[in-house]
């Protein structure tokens, strides 16, 4: 069988189980730790070492079979964790990262990067051992091999050979090592090349103390310390979950004891395809009539991993469907042996498993494009119908209702495929807000909140950076340090918010820190130094955007953290691609607010349809505040810089579409037409159109990818009629007009 088509379900599980470690490690209390979180540590170590070894990833698998032995000891109790400790297991989680992220490329991982973390394990591993390093690669050779590998692993005995002493019910007769628990593993429907295979990797959770085999079925028994969940861990690289079937061995044994007592009912034919060992029945068995027929047995076989499991009512056992997450030792002594099951993949494990699937996103975006067809299919069957006579065509009105209804039903629900929680950003914090802390002598609390605010997966991907560099700029600038703010009254340690919530049809994210706040007399005074246009008579929100001009920085010293001044206009200018906006908010000595406002998805916009000229065009929905028709006396004229209106005694830069386009045939008297205000970057302007068409949801169609970048338009969109919008981007507009919002304000 060829293994490589499993690859990525590896890779990405993997990725979610070296998120989970760095979680549960930074969540971690080192004087008193719990062993309920050091357990979940050690079973993402090594479900990701165990399917490392299968397919032949020789550097995670030793690297993570060092940090496995580590995090082994300390779950024991045999090994005291201290910070030192904890800082190299998040280290060494890095580089397990660049090596996953290495083998994904189909590149070999960084060997000194590999060997110098290996050597720092090793030397943990020496000093609370009290002696000296072992070799690098000495102990992770064994489960290093590669799937396929010609040679066993050690513990695991040949197909050929002998099968130990069993007893009665043919299990290994032999003693079970203290401390570990032997598990009966039975595998049915895998092919012999699979069965050595697995057996190969479950020899490396172990010691095998026998194996038997028959056709497609393996039966194996594995003195362990580890539980179900892992052995289904590696399994499942492999095989589907219904294929495994994991019990307690003496528990299973005293089941089948019991069985011919308590059940009279002669043994079924299958027994002497399960043991080979059992001679050949040369005459049919007699089964009496009789017995056959019992109606309810007391202590029923175990069931196979293809069968239901069927609970009596005597003794109800509601944990046995997530029996799969306990230990391996199972119950609590109080259930018939019978039902002492360590997991139960068909009903438990194999459900949840199957409760999800992993779909390319090319398949999804593909969905989301068909679906976006469709909307507009709907949209033209509605703006046809629309000349008919809805007396007369009733049904049709009432079935293209439903139509729409449904079309937009269809849309929300196929978008949700690709919405992701804001926790996949918020998780990968914790650890940086950690290391800069540490880094810059400061107390600093991270807190989140709105982690299950949901956001279109592209624009979350294009957020991680925009927000990272936020964070580390309210890390180093923002927060003071200890001293300061004691000096100041205040808590010595800092904290940092990050936030999420939904507010229409946007999402808001906000990085609040309670720090220093911004200076405005500096802000001013370091871009006029600069050269830049400003004065004293300028709106905080202003001065605060001044931040996002490319290479302002107020820092006094450039540190490795921040302070180049060459990262605030990019955090902008990705969020303007985006479709959204920065806001600043910022009390001196009480620190800064930074807000951002996106739309949930790129791929629909709610949006405003307005008429110029000829043509129509879209203004997307949260940057429109209103719109009025405006007096004669409201409109002035600036020499050289165009017209301004006055709006509630405030005078906002006029911007006549007709104008900034070219389109012919359009209003060019303010007060013929209609005046929308829109607010971007801050500022508010006005745009003056023919007239409001209506409010509408759109399909976003990329003007790039068909045609070129249009300074003004940020995509284009198809109407019901079957005529192309152009979709405004209000951002550009506003910023061309600065000027002559600067000469009124001056």
């Amino acid at each position: 069988m060829d293994i490589t088509q499993f690859y990525q379900t590896f890779f990405d599980e993997a990725e979610e189980l070296l998120a989970e470690m760095e979680h549960l490690l930074l969540a971690l209390d080192i004087n008193a730790p719990d062993n309920e979180q050091l357990n979940a540590i050690f079973r993402a170590a090594h479900s990701i070492k165990g399917g490392a070894a299968t397919f032949g990833f020789t550097a995670l698998t030793e690297t993570t079979h060092l940090l496995e032995n580590l995090l082994d000891r300390a779950r024991r109790g045999e090994l005291q964790l201290r910070t030192e400790m904890v800082d190299t297991f998040l280290e060494t989680k890095d580089v397990l990262h660049q090596q996953l992220n290495a083998y994904r490329a189909s590149s070999e991982p960084d060997v000194e990067a590999m060997k110098r973390i290996c050597a720092v394990l090793q030397q943990l591993a020496a000093e609370e051992n009290g002696a000296p390093a072992p070799a690098a690669t000495a102990a992770a050779a064994a489960p290093a091999a590669p799937a396929g590998a010609t040679a066993p692993a050690a513990p695991v005995a040949p197909e050929a050979t002998a099968m130990a002493a069993t007893d009665a019910s043919g299990a290994p007769a032999s003693a079970v090592p203290p401390g570990q628990t032997r598990l009966k593993v039975t595998l049915t429907g895998v092919g012999e090349k699979d069965q050595t295979l697995l057996a190969e990797e479950l020899g490396n959770l172990g010691d095998v103390a026998g194996r038997q085999s028959s056709g497609d079925t393996l039966h194996l028994w594995l003195d362990t310390t580890c539980g179900a969940d892992d052995i289904l861990a590696v399994c499942c690289f492999v095989i589907e979950p219904s294929q495994i079937d994991v019990q307690d061995a003496a528990a299973a044994a005293a089941a089948m004891a019991a069985a011919p007592a308590e059940t009279p009912v002669a043994a079924p034919v299958q027994t002497s395809e399960i043991f080979t060992q059992a001679p050949a029945v040369s005459a049919p068995i007699e089964v009496p009539d009789a017995p056959v027929m019992v109606a309810a047995p007391v202590a029923p076989m175990p069931p196979s991993a293809d069968e239901p499991i069927v609970v009596p009512h005597e003794a109800p056992v509601a944990p046995v469907a997530q029996a799969g997450a306990g230990s391996a030792s199972g119950g609590n002594g109080t259930h018939p042996p019978a039902e002492k099951r360590v997991a139960a993949p068909a009903g438990g494990a194999a459900g949840h498993e199957n409760s999800s699937i992993r779909v390319g996103v090319e398949k999804v975006d593909q969905l989301i494009n068909l679906v976006g067809e469709l909307v507009i299919t709907q949209a033209m069957l509605a703006q046809t119908a629309s000349s008919l006579d809805p007396m007369l065509h009733d049904r049709l009105f009432n079935g293209m209702g439903q139509l729409e209804r449904n079309a937009r039903d269809l849309q929300e629900a196929v978008m949700s495929i690709r919405m992701m929680p804001m926790d996949y950003v918020f998780s990968r914090f914790p650890r940086l807000v950690r290391d800069l802390a540490t880094k810059l002598g400061k107390q600093i609390e991270l807190v989140t909140f709105g982690q299950a605010t949901e956001l279109d997966k592209s624009l979350i991907e294009r957020i991680i950076d925009p927000l990272t560099h936020l964070v580390r700029n309210s890390l180093d600038h923002g927060i003071e340090t200890t001293e300061l703010r004691l000096a100041s009254g205040k808590d010595p340690v800092g904290q940092l918010v990050l936030s999420a919530a939904h507010q229409g049809g946007n999402i808001v994210i906000e990085v609040s820190d309670d720090g220093a706040g911004l200076r405005r007399e500096k802000i001013i005074a370091k871009a006029q130094q600069q050269g830049l246009s400003v004065s004293e008579s300028m709106s905080d929100e202003e001065v605060w955007q001044l931040i996002f001009m490319p290479g302002f920085s107020t820092a006094e010293a450039i540190t490795d953290v921040s302070g180049r001044g060459v990262g605030m206009d990019v955090v902008k200018r990705n969020i303007q691609q985006m479709g959204g906006h920065v806001e600043i908010l910022s009390t001196r000595g009480k620190g800064t607010t930074i807000r951002i406002v996106l739309p949930l998805t790129l791929a629909i916009l709610d949006g405003m349809s307005v008429k110029v000229g000829p043509e129509i065009f879209i203004l997307p929905l949260n940057f429109v505040m209103e719109s009025l028709q405006p007096r004669r006396d409201d409109i002035r004229a600036v020499t050289g810089e165009g017209q301004v209106v006055l709006v509630r005694g405030e005078y906002l830069p006029l911007v006549e579409l007709y104008r900034a386009f070219d389109v012919p045939e359009a209003r060019a008297d303010p007060t013929q037409g209609i005046i929308v205000i829109l607010q971007a970057e801050g500022r508010r302007f006005a745009l003056l159109v023919d007239e409001l068409v209506g409010q509408q949801q759109v399909v976003v169609k990329n003007l790039e990818t068909n045609y070129r970048r249009i300074h003004g338009i940020s995509a284009a969109t198809i109407m019901g009629d079957g005529s192309v919008a152009l979709i405004v981007d209000v951002a550009a507009l506003q910023r061309g007009q600065r000027s002559a919002a600067a000469t009124i304000f001056n």
